[in-house]
This record gives structure tokens, C-alpha cells and sequence, in this order.
């Protein structure tokens, strides 16, 4: 008789993270005994699995009980995060099986667990912040108990699943958790508010913030019911309204709509887990104003890298700046960018030759009196940009779109300045502009149906993607952003908080391309912290209140990394 050679796993639990595993295990080739005592859950995970291979998954036995397990040669313990179930569930592993088990808790503590399941030695931890997919990070978590074998157990488990193995820490890991999961909560009442759509506030923040999911998409594949308990867990012992669950959330838990484990969440789900495709986009252009010219006003970094774009986009712009020499800089800076985009192989020589060609210096506000579009892009302050719009009312031809680049002023304001409100719309580009896709299309009460459709369009056409905003303060990415970034500073009033720690933990634990610190040095504390005030005076919300740890480092004279001073870059040149 010959031996199978494949690792033999057993998997106790069926919810997101168990399913997750499954999947994983499944894919590098192991035998898998799968148990749960939800007769729905066998049914659902054999109908994905069945979905997923083809029905040639005779590797995988589905069961509810737990003697299957007897000659498993690892064991991943993925029930609820609760030590009295946890506790049960590892004591029973243990009656049939010595094999070593992983437990994936993530609030509780690995070592009460190792203990109270009788056999210390054959228990450690597996730490991840999000269910992990191929290639995802996991924290190996063993305890001094923990034996040389189950150690090396762990690790063969890590390898063969070909998931990454990071640092991430039991401190900052709750830490990251909290941030995250009172920003995920409040992305959840922006939805339900009406404010936005549930597609352009995933898009916003993915886009916006180089997020690998939304945070809608990352609720359903972390689980409603598991972010629903955690969040109630948080405001039980904190007492922190942030953390109060949002009715919205409340509601799709009782349904029984808990995410991607359940086929629907705030996502539909299909039989193999993934969302169906997207819907055709409608390239017609019946209706809407074309975009041929373009004005943009202003000099700044924003102003210069709009230019680039519209001209790198095929379209004759003309940059209108406060004096000759501001202009002639700007060019200048655009051609310097230009040239980096060539050696970067992003454009080629000819494209640059191109843009060039297409950019005009002026200082004149007349020389934007025959554009299709004018795109404001001047300092961000109302009292500097209703005089400009008022002069515009009366320079733009008349069936001229007019936009503001704003951030988190009233586009409304700037419109109603310039007498003509059914010709403008925000036009929100992040910077880098000619590098970043997202474009934040900001539609007042006013703005005509052919104006904002010529904006999507133009903005399509230079290769953007765009989302609807309300007009409120910091349309969706500053209002869901700047709350998150408040509460991190805020964490350093409290002992033993480490910063680089918490940052790590966020990149290696949610995949987020920087952590809360490093952004904040990146964006500018000095930006920051007026982005902050904007939001709390005119929103008048407690999580937008600005953190006085980051009013006192700007007043010191940190902007960093600006000025190399800040939180991860003082000193550091």
C-alpha cells in the first residue's frame, strides 16, 4: 500500500478565516478535514468548493465531527473569538488528535488558550489582521510553552501555504485594529447617510489612499458578524462612540447578510466567493458639454501637475499664473516632470514633445476667456477664491465649464461667487496629480446635467477615474481619512505607544502602503492639521475634532517631511 504523501490538515471552523485557509491549504495541495457544527456552513463551502474545482475536490472532507480530526498532522482552530468556545473547541481537538494546532484568535491571549486546552506544548497562535489570501501576511505566535516540534509545525504550515511571514506585535496589532475598525465603521454610516454610493467610496478610498480594498470590501471579507463583535468589544472597553457599531452594520448582521462568507454582505458574493463583473460603462456622449481647451489658474504643485496631465492628455492648455516669472517656473517644473515620466518609462520622448507643445504661459485672466474648461487650482482659502470665480463669471464664454480643485472647501460657495453655479463643479485631483487616478467630481445642488457629465468625461478621457461627491467637507476620502489619521496621534497620549510599531503593524497587518504616522509626515503636518480644522468647523463632528498632540508639533515648528521634522522623519535626511 503506498502512503499519500500530502500533508494532512484539519480545519475546525467555517466562518471567513477558516474558509480562507481552506482555500489556501486546498491550492498547495493538502489533504483537508474541514469541520463545523452549522449544517448551512458544510453546504456553503462545499458548494464554493465544488464551484472552485471543478467537483474534484475529493481531497477535502467536509464533516461536523470533530473524531475526523484523529489523524490530522496540524490542526487550525478558526472558531469564534470567545475563550469559553475556544477553550471547548481545543480541549476536544486534543481528545483525538496530539497533533499540533494553530489557534486564530485575535483578541485573546495565545498562552490562557495553550494552557486551557490541557496540552500547552502543542498550541501556538497564527497573528493577521485580514483573513489571508495567497501570498498573505501571518505572525507566527508561539508561547514559552511551546514545543521545538510544533514550533517547526508552524513554520512548514507557513511556508507550504506560500503566505508571508511579518512582525506584527500583540499591542500595535489592537492598536491597528482599533484605527481601522473605527474608520470601517464610519465608511459605514457615510454610506447610510446617503452621502455617497457604496462603488465610489470603496473606489475613493482604494484609489485615493493606494488602499489594497475599500473598506466596504474589507468589511465583507473580514466578516460583518467578526468586525460587528469587535466593535462592540472596543466600545464596551473604551467607551469610545467612534466604536459603536453603525446601525447600517447592525441591520445586514441581524439579516444574516455577513459578507463574502455568506454570498452577501455590502456585496453580492457568487458561488465561488468573488463579486460579478462590473457593469458597461456608457461611452455616448449625448448630452454633456466636450472639453477641447483648457485654462488651469495657478502655479502651485497642484496647478503644475494638472497642466501636465491635460496636456499630456492631448489637450491646449493654458497656465495662468499671478506673474511672468511664476509661469515660466511652472513650465519649467512641468518639463522637469515630464522628462522624469520618460526615464521612468511612463511616457515616451515624443509624448513630451507633444505636452509641450501644448502649454502656454500667461498671466492674464483673459487668456482663458475661450477655454471649453477653466480649472482652478489656487491657494485653499475662500476669501482667495470667490473673487477669482466672480471674475471668471464674467470672463468664461458661456457654455465654459468652471471647476475648483478644492479639498475640503464649499464648492457651492465658489460657484454662487461667480453668479453662473449650473457651470461648475469640483474637480478634486490628488496629488501627484499626473500619477494618481482618483478624481473626487464634486456635484453641487446647482451644477447642470451636462456640465457634470462633460467633467466625468473629460476626466475619463485623461485616463481618471472618477467618484460622485457630495458637497460637504472633505467629499470621502478627507472625511474618512482625516478621523483615522486624528485618532492615531491620539494614541500617543496614552504610555508605551510606539509609533513605528503601529505603523508597521498597519502595513504588514491591512496591507496599507504606509501607516497613519508615516502619511501624516507625508501629506504635510502643517496640511494636516488645516484639513482638520476645515472638517471640524464646518462638520462639527467629534472624530474630526484636530488632535492636540498634532496642533502642538506644528506649533513647534514640525511639518514633516517637508522640514525632516516629524513623526518618522526628524533628523533623518
Amino acid at each position: 500500500m503506498t502512503t499519500d504523501p500530502r500533508p494532512r490538515t484539519g480545519i475546525v471552523g467555517l466562518g471567513t478565516v477558516g474558509e480562507a485557509f481552506l482555500r489556501l491549504a486546498y491550492q498547495a495541495g493538502h489533504r483537508i478535514v474541514a469541520v463545523d457544527t452549522d449544517p448551512d456552513a458544510l453546504v456553503r463551502v462545499g458548494t464554493r468548493l465544488k464551484a472552485l474545482t471543478g467537483g474534484a475536490g475529493e481531497s477535502v472532507v467536509l464533516t461536523h465531527e470533530v473524531a475526523e480530526l484523529a489523524d490530522a498532522g496540524l490542526v487550525i482552530e478558526a472558531v469564534p473569538d470567545d475563550l469559553a468556545v475556544k477553550t471547548d473547541v481545543l480541549r476536544r481537538i486534543g481528545e483525538v488528535s496530539q497533533a499540533p494546532v494553530l489557534t486564530t484568535t485575535a483578541a485573546l491571549s495565545v498562552p490562557h488558550l495553550a494552557i486551557a486546552s490541557g496540552r500547552p506544548e502543542a498550541v501556538a497562535g497564527l497573528r493577521f489582521l485580514v483573513p489571508p489570501g495567497p501570498g498573505g501576511a501571518v505572525e507566527p505566535v508561539p508561547t514559552a510553552l511551546t514545543s521545538p516540534a510544533t514550533e517547526s509545525a508552524v513554520d512548514a504550515l507557513i511556508d507550504g501555504l506560500g503566505l508571508a511571514r511579518v512582525e506584527i506585535g500583540a499591542g500595535p496589532a489592537a492598536d491597528a485594529t482599533a484605527l481601522v475598525m473605527a474608520y470601517l465603521n464610519q465608511s459605514v454610516a457615510f454610506l447610510d447617510a446617503g452621502h455617497s454610493t457604496r462603488d465610489d467610496i470603496d473606489t475613493a478610498m482604494r484609489l485615493g489612499c493606494g488602499l489594497p480594498a475599500g473598506p466596504l470590501e474589507l468589511l465583507d471579507t473580514i466578516g460583518l458578524d467578526t468586525a460587528h463583535a469587535t466593535l462592540t468589544r472596543l466600545h464596551r472597553q473604551t467607551g469610545d462612540a467612534s466604536f459603536t457599531p453603525a446601525p447600517l452594520l447592525t441591520r445586514l448582521v441581524e439579516s444574516g447578510r455577513l459578507g463574502r462568507k455568506t454570498g452577501e454582505g455590502f456585496y453580492p458574493y457568487d458561488d465561488e466567493g468573488g463579486t460579478p463583473g462590473d457593469k458597461p460603462v456608457d461611452r455616448s456622449t449625448a448630452g454633456r458639454r466636450t472639453v477641447r481647451t483648457v485654462a488651469v489658474l495657478g502655479s502651485g504643485v497642484m496647478a503644475r501637475g494638472i497642466a501636465e496631465v491635460t496636456a499630456t492628455g492631448g489637450h491646449p492648455t493654458v497656465l495662468v499664473a499671478r506673474s511672468r516669472k511664476k509661469a515660466e517656473a511652472a513650465l519649467a517644473a512641468i518639463s522637469e516632470s515630464l522628462t522624469r515620466a520618460v526615464r521612468r518609462g511612463r511616457i515616451t520622448a515624443q509624448q513630451k514633445a507633444a505636452a509641450l507643445s501644448l502649454l502656454t504661459p500667461a498671466t492674464d485672466l483673459e487668456a482663458a476667456a475661450d477655454r471649453d474648461l477653466i480649472i482652478e487650482a489656487v491657494a485653499e482659502d475662500l476669501e482667495v477664491k470667490r473673487p477669482l470665480f466672480s471674475r471668471l463669471g464674467a470672463v468664461a464664454k458661456p457654455d465654459a465649464i468652471l471647476a475648483t480643485t478644492t479639498s475640503s472647501l464649499s464648492v457651492t460657495a465658489c460657484a454662487r461667487a461667480g453668479g453662473r453655479p449650473a457651470d461648475v463643479v469640483g474637480l478634486h485631483f490628488f496629488n501627484p496629480a499626473p500619477v494618481l487616478r482618483l478624481v473626487e467630481l464634486v456635484r453641487t445642488d446647482d451644477t447642470s446635467d451636462d456640465v457634470f457629465a462633460g467633467a466625468q468625461a473629460f476626466a475619463a478621457g485623461l485616463g481618471k477615474t472618477t467618484v460622485t461627491c457630495p458637497d460637504r467637507a472633505g467629499f470621502i476620502v478627507n472625511c474618512l481619512l482625516f478621523p483615522y489619521l486624528g485618532a492615531a496621534v491620539n494614541l500617543l497620549r496614552r504610555p508605551g505607544t510606539d509609533i513605528e510599531a503601529t505603523d508597521t503593524a498597519i502595513q504588514n497587518g491591512y496591507g496599507y502602503p504606509m501607516g497613519p504616522f508615516a502619511l501624516l509626515d507625508t501629506i504635510g503636518l502643517d496640511v494636516s492639521l488645516a484639513i482638520q480644522r476645515r472638517l471640524y468647523d464646518q462638520l462639527a463632528h467629534p472624530e474630526q475634532k484636530p488632535a492636540p498632540l498634532l496642533e502642538a508639533l506644528v506649533a513647534s515648528g514640525a511639518l514633516g517631511r517637508k522640514n525632516q521634522r516629524g513623526f518618522r522623519t526628524a533628523g533623518r535626511r
